[in-house]
């Protein structure tokens, strides 16, 4: 059996994207799909939620072993996920700013023989950028170099109160 899901954003009402998963896919083939067909770089992080019919986040799924409380993408198998009809997951694609794919199974239909699955069936708009920068980190005006500024600023001088010690064993409470 393949299932069907389309994904959506909130940051573009132009997007959509449609994808047929076999029901032994995993949950990694998923976010792998998703990743190649919105060329992502594949080294960032990645989550998908189960969620409830008012999209309210339930188990997390994960690519790397997070704790207890979440269960690895590749020990995933789609049909094992698939509860109900209409289905819902978010796809967390950007972590630290909690931007995401609205995920939704949509149905069921018969396997194409010869066709490979995971696949993407129909793409509409821009995906949004993978990451969105902040210009706050933005740091090519800075001159590291200034004659102003050692490393000598910053040691004790020789007459210092300081304790003399080569390592931490040395080291004595005051």
């Amino acid at each position: 059996m393949i299932y069907k899901f389309v994904a959506i954003s909130s940051e573009n009402d132009s997007f959509l994207r449609e994808f047929e998963l076999d029901e032994n896919n995993t949950l990694l083939d998923f976010h792998n799909i998703i990743q190649e067909e919105m060329e992502y770089d594949k080294s960032q992080l990645a989550s998908f939620f189960s969620t409830t019919d008012k999209w309210e986040k339930e188990e997390e799924f994960t690519l790397f072993d997070m704790g207890a409380t979440t269960t690895l993408m590749d020990e995933v198998i789609i049909d094992d996920i698939i509860i109900n009809e209409n289905q819902n997951f978010i796809y967390v694609f950007d972590l630290f700013n909690e931007r995401v794919f609205f995920i939704e199974n949509v149905g069921t239909a018969p396997e194409i023989e010869g066709r490979e699955y995971p696949l993407c069936t129909n793409s509409h708009g821009t995906p949004p950028p993978q990451i969105i920068s902040s210009g706050s980190s933005d740091f090519s005006g800075i001159d590291i170099s200034d004659d102003d500024y050692s490393d000598n600023d910053i040691l004790p001088d020789e007459e210092s109160d300081l304790p003399d010690f080569e390592n931490i064993d040395d080291f004595e409470e005051i």
